[in-house]
């Protein structure tokens, strides 16, 4: 199938950095430097980057996460982003951000909000340049948003003003993106529109000045084959998954049916394979409801059609991330109907997955996560919990099976 290439004009990149808030913020004590030191690679870390209920915004979602001071061990320093506000879609949900310093999550704060529309998906990435970008999308929904972002020199104590993206190009649409050696950017883009879905590739060389448009990459039909397991399911609750032993609340579980037809696949993320060889992996709306993969042979320029993995896929956002030893590492909901439990799964080829650890796996939501390899070896996770907050798992590489 042939792969159809758009060229996008140059993007005019402001020189004018602004001061976003500067004021000083109290880090809430969630994270005890002494137990947990920033750069060991000893101990597991589970925390909520702020208590539920302690923010303006009631719901949070669809988090990011990047490594920040260049990669130093000795810092451990991170940065986090996500959509909050009263409910997804709502006009007063901002993109909002938290720094990780000497081991502690600072108080949220603004770091988008577009005028009576929502914000959506935000993206924290370095490219090679070293400015760190943030992108994400504003828009009344999926299938009519737009693209925006902006940069930082300084590691997030400042950025740029808001630059909106023209219409055609929305950047990397919900994980990060592949930032190649030589600074290619090969970011995952995708569609939603009505009754259809399509993953994009958007391709830059030059620090995110111009862009290639690659695509469409989707599932054929003739492929999608339904699970007989899942015949019969239908949209409502799951009221067989347990309430966490500790919660006060009671956590309704929702149950993501299989499609009726061969919706598409959206939102992949990125990750390279040795050589020439990347690899995509995408969240399905299908019939068999599970995780898509495409390829490319040439460094992102072209892309095979997807195809189906053995690996469920509750209609909902998955991240991967290639280990410096080469394993890969996927988070997922093991799940084909809910977003619950969360898991991690590792692979050596990219093509078996073996789950490895089970993060959630009480009643409720937990979805969206973000991954990436730190400097001193460590996984470092946030995902949506309960839309009530982000969660930040900080996981030792020797958890990670070999094989």
């Amino acid at each position: 199938m042939p792969i159809h290439k758009l060229l996008l004009p140059a993007l005019l990149l402001s020189s004018l950095v602004l001061a976003s808030n500067t004021r000083k913020v109290h880090a809430q004590a969630m994270h005890d430097p002494q137990t947990n030191p920033p750069g060991a690679n000893a101990q597991e870390v589970h925390e909520f980057i702020f208590q539920p209920g302690s923010t303006s915004f009631p719901e949070s979602h669809a988090s990011t996460i990047v490594e920040l001071n260049g990669g130093k061990p000795q810092n451990g320093d991170l940065m986090a982003a996500w959509f909050g506000g009263t409910r997804e879609r709502d006009p007063d949900v901002a993109i909002w951000g938290s720094r990780h310093v000497n081991g502690t999550w600072t108080a949220p704060v603004e770091l988008v909000r577009e005028k009576n529309i929502a914000c959506w998906n935000p993206v924290l990435f370095h490219t090679r340049d070293g400015r760190l970008w943030l992108y994400y999308k504003f828009g009344p929904s999926p299938s009519g948003w737009s693209a925006g972002r902006r940069y930082s020199q300084d590691e997030g104590e400042t950025w740029s003003p808001v630059e909106h993206l023209p219409a055609g190009l929305l950047g990397p649409i919900r994980a990060k993106p592949l930032v190649l050696p030589d600074g290619t950017i090969v970011s995952g883009s995708s569609v939603e529109a009505y009754d259809t879905w399509a993953a994009w590739i958007e391709r830059s060389t030059d620090n995110g000045r111009t862009w290639a448009r690659i695509g469409p990459i989707t599932v054929p039909s003739a492929l999608d084959v339904p699970d007989p397991r899942l015949e019969g399911v239908h949209a409502g609750y799951d009221d067989s998954v347990p309430q966490a032993p500790d919660s006060t609340t009671v956590y309704k579980t929702k149950i993501y049916p299989p499609a009726k037809t061969t919706i598409g696949i959206i939102q992949p993320t990125i990750v390279p394979l040795g050589g020439t060889h990347l690899r995509l992996y995408a969240r399905s709306h299908s019939r068999s409801a599970r995780i898509a993969v495409a390829d490319s042979f040439d460094l992102g320029s072209t892309w095979t059609q997807a195809r189906f993995l053995d690996l469920p896929n509750p209609n909902s956002g998955i991240d991967a991330v290639r280990l410096r030893d080469g394993r890969i590492v996927l988070i997922y909901n093991n799940s084909s109907t809910t977003r619950t439990p969360l898991n991690l799964a590792v692979s050596a080829d990219g093509e078996h997955f073996r789950m490895f650890k089970t993060l959630e796996s009480t009643a409720g939501q937990f979805s969206y996560p973000a991954i990436i390899q730190s400097s001193d070896g460590s996984l470092r996770i946030t995902y949506t919990w309960q839309r009530k907050t982000i969660k930040y798992v900080r996981l030792p590489l020797d958890q990670v099976p070999r094989r």
